[in-house]
C-alpha cells in the first residue's frame, strides 16, 4: 500500500511566521543568489566555447537566445514564482493536503508548457530565427541548437517547478545545493560534447543543449528525491488524487501576470535595442557595455526577490499581513540599496567602466551616456522587481502588471517621442529608460506605501 500520510504531525504554525525577518529573508535569499551568479558565468563560458567553434555558431545562439531566456524566465521566476507562492500559501495556513496536492498539479503543469514550448520551436521558432536575420550557415547552427534544447523542454521545467516548490515550502538551501552542483558542472560538459576530447570531434551546437538537458535531469532527480523523501515534512501524494482547478487556479492567477510580465521585460529590450540601434554600431556596443551592469545586478534582485515569494507567501496564508508587509520592504530596501550603490559608483565614475570593455572613444562616450542618465536609478528598478516577487507570495500582482506595461511604454514609445519630436538624439533614449525605470520602482512601491496589503473581505 502507498504511504499516503504526513511524516509527522504538522506543528501550529510555519516557523518562517515566527523567525528573525533578516535571517529568514538571508537563508532563503542566499542559494537562489548563487544559483544565480553561477549561471551568470555560465552563460559567458558558453559563449567562449560557441566562440571557438566560429562566427557562424554564435550567430546561431544568439538567434536562440531570446526565446530560450523567454522559456527560462516563464519556467523560473513566472510560473515558478506562481508555484512557488501557491505552495508557500498552503504551507502558511496550514493546509497540508492541499501542499501535498500541488506538487501534482504543478508537475502536470510544467508537462504541459513544456510540450507547448517543444511544439513551438519545431513549427513557429524556425520562422521567428529568420525574421530576427538568421541565414545560411548561422541558421543551421541556430535550428541544431534549438531542436535539441527544446526537444527536451521537460526537463528544464521539471527542474525549474521543483525547486519553486521546495522553495515555497521553505527550503531554499536543496534547490540551491543542487541547482549551484549542476550549474557547475554544466560548463566542462558542455565543452566536451561541443568540442571534443582526443580523437572524437564533439557534437558541435548539439553539445551545449545537451549539456543543458542532463544537467537539469540530474538537478530534477536529486530535487524529487529530497521532496519526496519528506524535505517538507510531507511524502507529495500523485496516485489517487483527483486534479482540482481550484489549485491550478492558484498557481496560474500568480503565474500568469508573472510571466506576462517577463514578457514585457524581454519586449522592452528588444525594442530599446531597436531605438539604440538607429545610431550605429558604436551606440549600440555602448549600450550593451552599459547595460550589462543592469544584467550583472539581477541575480541579486531575482535572489532577494524568489526569497520574499515564499516569505511573504508564508506569511500570506496564515494572514499575517502585517509581517508580509514587513518583509517586503525589508527584502525590497536592501536589493535598492545594493543596487544603488553598485549604480552610484559606476554612475560616478562611467568613463572608467567603459574602459574596461573598450577604447573606442565613440562607444565609450555611448556608455558613458547611458550609465550617467541611467544607472542612478538602478535603486529604483531593484526595489520595483524585489517588490514584484513579493507580490507574487501575497498574490497581489495588479500593481506589478500595470508597472510593467508602464516602463515598456515610456521606455520605448518615449524614446521614439524624445528622437522624433524632441531632437535629443541618443541621450532621449537613454532618458527614456531612466524615466520607465523610475516608473516602474513607484507604481510598485507607491501602492504599498500608501495601502498595505490586507485581507480581502
Amino acid at each position: 500500500m502507498v504511504h499516503m500520510h504526513l511524516i509527522r504531525s504538522p506543528p501550529l504554525s510555519h516557523p518562517l511566521l515566527t523567525a528573525p525577518i533578516g535571517s529568514s529573508l538571508w537563508k532563503l535569499a542566499g542559494p537562489t543568489t548563487a544559483v544565480m551568479i553561477a549561471q551568470t558565468f555560465v552563460a559567458i563560458a558558453e559563449t567562449f566555447i560557441f566562440g571557438r567553434m566560429g562566427t557562424d555558431a554564435l550567430a546561431g545562439f544568439a538567434l536562440v537566445f531570446p526565446f530560450m531566456m523567454m522559456m527560462t524566465m516563464m519556467a523560473a521566476g513566472g510560473m515558478g514564482g506562481g508555484v512557488a507562492a501557491a505552495m508557500a500559501r498552503a504551507m502558511g495556513a496550514g493546509r497540508h493536503e492541499d501542499a501535498r496536492a500541488l506538487v501534482l498539479h504543478a508537475l502536470a503543469l510544467g508537462a504541459v508548457l513544456a510540450c507547448v514550448f517543444t511544439f513551438l520551436a519545431w513549427t513557429v521558432a524556425p520562422t521567428l530565427y529568420r525574421l530576427l536575420g538568421g541565414e545560411g550557415r548561422s541558421l543551421d547552427h541556430a535550428l541544431i541548437y534549438s531542436h535539441v534544447l527544446f526537444s527536451g523542454a521537460l526537463l528544464i521545467w521539471a527542474n525549474f517547478f521543483l525547486s519553486a516548490l521546495l522553495r515555497g515550502g521553505g527550503d531554499a538551501a536543496t534547490p540551491g545545493r543542487y541547482m549551484l552542483f549542476s550549474s557547475i558542472a554544466q560548463v566542462p560538459l558542455s565543452y566536451v560534447l561541443a568540442l571534443g576530447v582526443g580523437d572524437w570531434p564533439g557534437l558541435g551546437m548539439a553539445g551545449p543543449a545537451l549539456s543543458s538537458l542532463l544537467t537539469s535531469a540530474v538537478s530534477a532527480l536529486l530535487q524529487a528525491r529530497a521532496l519526496w523523501s519528506g524535505k517538507l515534512g510531507f511524502v507529495p501524494a500523485l496516485a489517487g488524487l483527483r486534479l482540482q482547478g481550484r489549485l491550478f487556479w492558484d498557481i496560474l492567477r500568480v503565474g500568469l501576470i508573472a510571466s506576462f510580465s517577463a514578457f514585457t521585460a524581454n519586449l522592452t529590450a528588444m525594442l530599446v535595442t531597436g531605438l539604440v540601434g538607429r545610431f550605429g554600431v558604436a551606440a549600440l556596443a555602448g549600450y550593451g557595455i552599459g547595460v550589462r551592469l543592469e544584467f550583472m545586478l539581477v541575480p541579486l534582485a531575482f535572489g532577494i526577490g524568489s526569497g520574499l515569494t515564499t516569505l511573504v507567501g508564508v506569511a500570506a496564508g496564515a494572514n499575517d499581513w502585517r509581517r508580509a508587509v514587513r518583509a517586503a520592504w525589508t527584502g525590497s530596501l536592501v536589493a535598492g540599496l545594493g543596487i544603488g550603490v553598485f549604480g552610484w559608483i559606476v554612475a560616478v565614475l562611467p568613463e572608467g567602466w567603459a574602459r574596461l570593455f573598450t577604447s573606442d572613444p565613440q562607444v565609450v562616450a555611448a556608455t558613458v551616456a547611458y550609465v550617467t542618465h541611467v544607472a542612478p536609478f538602478y535603486c529604483l528598478f531593484g526595489v520595483g522587481m524585489t517588490l514584484s516577487f513579493a507580490s507574487q507570495g501575497a498574490g497581489r500582482m495588479t500593481a506589478p502588471f500595470f508597472a510593467g506595461i508602464a516602463r515598456l511604454c515610456i521606455a520605448t514609445v518615449g524614446g521614439w517621442f524624445a528622437i522624433e519630436s524632441l531632437g535629443w538624439g541618443l541621450q532621449g533614449v537613454f532618458i527614456a529608460i531612466a524615466v520607465g525605470m523610475i516608473t516602474f520602482g513607484s507604481l510598485i512601491a507607491g501602492p504599498l506605501l500608501v495601502h498595505p496589503w490586507r485581507a480581502r473581505a
